[in-house]
């Protein structure tokens, strides 16, 4: 089962603890953030594999793990699978881990927007 968001987009406790889980392994910790830096157009797994100098067999089990986390997407281009950070599911994850920050009712902003490039956190209240 691939943990989806929130039809509001955003991610509830059962969603967030699968991804900050997912996150919880310093391989896959230094795959998601080599993801988050490639953009939107990701990278095939060769690549991830000879960047983060981790054997092809373990790779493919811990893209899987981010993969059914919800925080990377996978494409096929021709012969090679290309793996890239799902942002949807970042922003929402930290929203959720600042919701409601220091007592007040503000949620920070998206934080990363590879559209636009990213951007410092700025709060934004909310009406409720």
């Amino acid at each position: 089962m691939i943990v989806e968001m929130q039809e509001d987009g955003g991610v509830d406790q059962k969603q967030a603890i699968a991804a900050l889980g997912a996150l919880a392994q310093e391989t896959r910790l230094a795959l998601f953030r080599l993801l988050v830096t490639s953009g939107p157009e990701g990278l095939p797994a060769g690549a991830i594999a000879a960047r983060l100098g981790v054997l092809p067999s373990s790779l493919s089990f811990h893209l899987q793990q981010l993969v059914h986390a919800g925080l990377i997407t996978q494409r096929r281009s021709s012969r090679q699978l290309i793996y890239s950070a799902e942002y949807g599911k970042m922003n929402a994850l930290l929203a959720y881990l600042t919701e409601n920050c220091c007592g007040r009712d503000a949620i920070w902003g998206p934080v990363c927007d590879p559209a636009a490039g990213c951007a410092d956190a700025a709060p934004n209240t909310t009406a409720a």
